[in-house]
């Protein structure tokens, strides 16, 4: 197939271009930068996110579109950032629907980039695609986690207003996704680790959605081949799990028995340090899979601790040298 990934150069965006292109598939990524870095036998295009240009061509014919196109999360929440993760987000979907809009031969499927944030701080139950509780009302939390929730909310509101009859749209309402890709979340918390502050913050009774990219890649392959599937879908690990148990099964990983703990305020202090915002780390993210399970998909990581040796074996295949405080005793 010819998939086209708009935005493409971020974490996930390599992850799925790499592993398309394995799989026999033709890739085309498009982004406002030089495309440095993508894969081998990866195309890149030059799009600026906003406005037709000769990058829809690339759409018109192709197979599945996958949109991820959104300034990064990982920044301070300040009001400047998060109207960029606003308009971004949106300019881009937009624009990505009017090229399917005035292709001739639209394509098939498009993907759209969400993210799990679109539900409730919660710690009671599960939200799935049915039952789930889009947050943004939740008493006792900062005001500007709503903000976020609407970010979400308008994203997939835009897919939803375009006019694309030929295309199925899903709505890809994703977790972490963990790989052992440098400058990627799970490098972030394992460096944590290593650094022996990988305790539990603020208490770690908050849980924590994620999915390894194996299962990422997974599921987006068969969101591609699956006629029948249409509208949010969750890409998350069927185990959510909190913070405290998460970070603990993460130092048995790498074997560090020792974390420091962290309270809101050291939280706080942190998260100004390397420029990014505790929502991150303290909103209760306890998401799972239900319309991927109910397709049948079965996972080959749904728990934390068999995902964590994975990614933490594949970090030291990758980069010698790398042993725990354990192993050099």
């Amino acid at each position: 197939m010819k998939i086209v990934i708009t935005g493409g150069t971020g974490q996930v965006g390599r992850i799925l271009s790499r592993a398309l292109v394995r799989s026999g598939h033709q890739v085309v990524v498009l982004s406002r930068g030089d495309g440095r870095g993508l894969a081998p036998g990866v195309r890149h295009e030059s799009w600026d996110g906003r406005t037709q240009g000769a990058w829809t061509k690339e759409l018109d014919g192709c197979d599945a579109v996958i949109n991820l196109a959104g300034r990064s999360v990982s920044c301070r929440y300040s009001e400047s950032n998060l109207r960029a993760m606003m308009d971004l987000r949106v300019d881009s979907t937009r624009a990505v629907g009017e090229a399917i809009e005035q292709a001739t031969t639209p394509p098939r499927v498009w993907l759209q980039m969400s993210t799990a944030t679109i539900y409730a701080h919660r710690f009671d139950a599960p939200n799935d695609e049915a039952t789930g509780i889009i947050g943004g009302t939740e008493p006792d939390v900062p005001g500007y986690w709503a903000f976020s929730v609407e970010i979400a909310k308008a994203w997939e509101r835009t897919q939803d207003q375009a006019d694309t009859p030929h295309t199925r749209s899903v709505a890809l309402r994703t977790a972490m996704v963990m790989s052992p890709d440098r400058g990627g979340v799970f490098d972030v918390m394992l460096r944590m680790v290593r650094l022996g502050l990988g305790g539990p913050v603020a208490g770690g009774a908050q849980y924590v959605s994620w999915i390894h990219e194996q299962d990422m890649v997974r599921a987006v392959d068969l969101l591609i081949g699956r006629d029948d599937l249409a509208g949010p879908v969750n890409l998350a690990a069927p185990e959510p799990l909190p913070h405290r148990d998460f970070i603990r099964a993460l130092r048995s990983a790498w074997g560090t028995r020792l974390g420091l703990p962290a309270t809101r305020w050291m939280a706080e202090l942190g998260a100004f340090v390397i420029r990014t915002d505790t929502e991150l780390l303290l909103k209760s993210r306890r998401v799972v899979p239900g319309r991927l399970r109910d397709a049948g998909f079965s996972f080959d990581f749904p728990h934390w601790a068999g995902a964590a040796e994975d990614l933490v074996r594949r970090v030291r295949a990758e980069r010698p040298g790398q042993t725990s405080r354990s192993q050099l005793s």
